[in-house]
């Protein structure tokens, strides 16, 4: 048996947060205008308007051609015009804990989101990655015929063509985890995009009856 299918053999609504503190981090300005800026933070751009807030915890408090005032861990600062790459050393705060619930055929089902865009996942501690058909991964915008690797999985009855591929990111909650591995597998299997093993192992996963928490570490 080969290593590819080997691998993928092995193939929750948000009510619990709580605040953690991340590693120092870059900020580059890469815009500015009247009340909206262009930032690259932590290697994700973002353009927001003045009020937003990023996933980082950076708000934007005023800008123009000029300049922008930040809000970093509730510091607030002036980035004059010409600073086009800005060192900082900051806390991001965000969210990391979600709780779900079994539902009433005893399965974990949530809401998050895959590069940005709407999924219902089930929670698949089972499966060696998250997993979605071909169909769900065109409705997702990912070229996993372009992008991804070829492979091999099996299902309950026959061995099926797949792509292993990178996602920019999958969140759940307030749980956020970038490049993340994921098969896209040829057909309509599985059902509903699986949370595997390439998201949970990097959290810290707890049972209690009928509850499943997600904790970012």
């Amino acid at each position: 048996m080969n290593f590819l299918i080997k691998r993928f053999l092995l193939l929750l609504s948000l009510l619990t947060m709580n605040t953690a503190v991340q590693a120092v981090d870059t900020i580059e300005i890469q815009g500015l205008f009247s009340n909206k800026a262009v930032l690259m933070i932590d290697g994700s751009r973002h353009v927001l308007s003045v009020g937003e807030v990023s996933p980082e915890g950076v708000k934007l408090i005023s800008a123009n051609s000029r300049g922008a005032v930040l809000e970093i861990d509730g510091q607030q600062k002036q980035y004059d015009v010409g600073s086009t790459t800005v060192a900082t050393t900051y806390t991001k705060r965000k969210t990391n804990k979600v709780t779900i619930y079994k539902n009433s055929t005893g399965m974990y089902m949530t809401h998050g989101s895959i590069n940005g865009r709407s999924v219902r996942f089930l929670v698949d501690t089972g499966a060696s990655a998250i997993a979605m058909n071909s169909e769900q991964a065109k409705q997702l915008g990912i070229r996993y015929d372009k992008t991804g690797s070829p492979a091999s999985v099996s299902t309950a009855s026959e061995f099926k063509d797949a792509y292993s591929v990178n996602l920019k990111t999958v969140t759940i909650g307030g749980v956020i985890e970038k490049n993340v591995e994921a098969l896209v597998i040829e057909g309509n299997h599985p059902g509903p995009v699986l949370l595997g093993m390439t998201f949970l192992q990097r959290l810290n996963i707890e049972h209690s009856g009928s509850a499943l928490t997600l904790i970012q570490k």
